[in-house]
């Protein structure tokens, strides 16, 4: 029978649950899988048989006392240990109880780094999903020297140069995983379906619900900015109460069909979630990177990689003027959309589940990673 793959995944957004069913769904039908996560309904409706283990929602908790919230210094090598928090003590309980009852062969976080660590002191092998951002910290470079490899769910040009080539040895480079499967239309078919004229220039403002939302005020700005064109805005946005509303700026909220919006449109304005940058990828259009605000600045970092390959304009700052929102949409219309086409993957999604199968067989098949490589090395001689 073959070895159990499990994995932790975080609630906070839809991203790391989508990327995880995206996967398991390509796994072979008789790997057994098991996802620990606090949000089980985000794996509602999911076809592929797994099991699930609900464990407590530990954002919020409150530490036990004073005196050790006060105590609690967190050491380098870890990033949220609170003291005295009886979810925590919990969560880890579930968790190795389960690696252990089900004598899992491998596994996946996606994401944290205390996990991992928690998963090799277990003595079982783990992998790490890889994550953009200011990284080089002793926690993060802790779990990826625990780790028995990391999965990259992005093209490997689009890596961080200060990534370690030790690390990056050790890393599966999936290629841009897109976890949206719906067909991309043509984009005089996509326009037609949402009533959008022809001869109008559209651009697509795409926001989410994992961050702190993307703010209205700039918008309008950018509306006056390019009274011709049509901004369109699917997702939530941020109020303050002083906005000016204009025109050609519309809200159409959430959203089921956000393919057929993006394939509509002459341009596209959105943050640098994962997979957003590879659903606007995959559909091919000038992109206008706004990051949004996250832990070790993993957006920030990914809009300097997206502008390093010349794949996406980084948005820095909100523009508040006319002319920086015109000078912005100018050099948008000016991309090459090919280079950002290039890191979009349609097999990403089979690479790594066939790389995390692949290494919890070969781990406990016995062979080293040499004896994996040398018939291939030998065929070649």
């Amino acid at each position: 029978m073959k070895k159990r793959i499990s994995f932790f995944i975080h609630h906070q957004g839809r991203g790391h649950a989508r990327r995880a069913m995206a996967i398991i769904a390509r796994f072979s039908p008789d790997r057994p899988v098991t996802v620990m996560t606090a949000d089980p309904s985000l794996f509602d409706g999911f076809e592929r048989s797994i099991d699930l283990v609900t464990l407590p929602n530990m954002i919020g908790a409150e530490v036990a006392t004073p005196a050790l919230h006060e105590a609690a210094i967190t050491p380098s090598v870890m990033h949220c240990v609170p003291l005295g928090v009886r979810a925590m003590r919990r969560t880890m309980r579930l968790i190795l109880d389960h690696l252990d009852d089900s004598d899992a062969g491998l596994f996946v976080s996606d994401v944290s780094a205390e996990m991992v660590l928690l998963a090799r002191i277990a003595s079982v092998p783990a992998v790490k999903v890889r994550m953009h951002g200011d990284r080089n910290d002793p926690g993060h470079m802790a779990a990826y020297e625990c780790c028995v490899g990391m999965l990259a769910p992005f093209d490997e040009r689009l890596e961080q140069q200060d990534y370690p080539d030790w690390a990056r040895a050790k890393t599966c480079y999936t290629g841009g995983l897109c976890t949206s499967d719906d067909a991309v239309k043509g984009k005089h078919a996509a326009r037609k379906k949402l009533g959008l004229p022809e001869d109008q220039e559209i651009i697509v403002v795409l926001t989410g619900g994992g961050g702190a939302g993307t703010p209205y005020a700039p918008l309008t700005v950018a509306a006056r900015a390019v009274p011709r064109s049509r901004l369109i805005v699917i997702g939530p946005v941020h109020r303050e109460g002083h906005e000016t509303d204009f025109a050609n700026l519309e809200e159409h909220g959430w959203v089921s069909n956000v393919t057929d919006y993006l394939a509509a449109s002459d341009i596209v304005l959105a943050s640098a979630g994962d997979n957003t940058v590879h659903e606007i990828a995959k559909i091919g259009r000038p992109y206008i990177c706004a990051p949004e605000w996250r832990y070790f600045g993993e957006q920030s970092r990914k809009a300097q990689c997206l502008a390093r390959l010349e794949a996406a304009i980084h948005l820095e700052t909100w523009p508040g003027d006319i002319q920086t929102w015109q000078a912005v949409f100018a050099s948008a219309r000016e991309l090459d959309i090919t280079n950002l086409q290039m890191l979009y993957s349609p097999d990403a999604d089979r690479i790594a589940a066939h790389w995390l199968e692949e290494t919890a067989d070969r781990l406990w098949r016995g062979e080293t990673a040499l004896e994996q490589v040398l018939p291939t090395a030998q065929a070649n001689d």
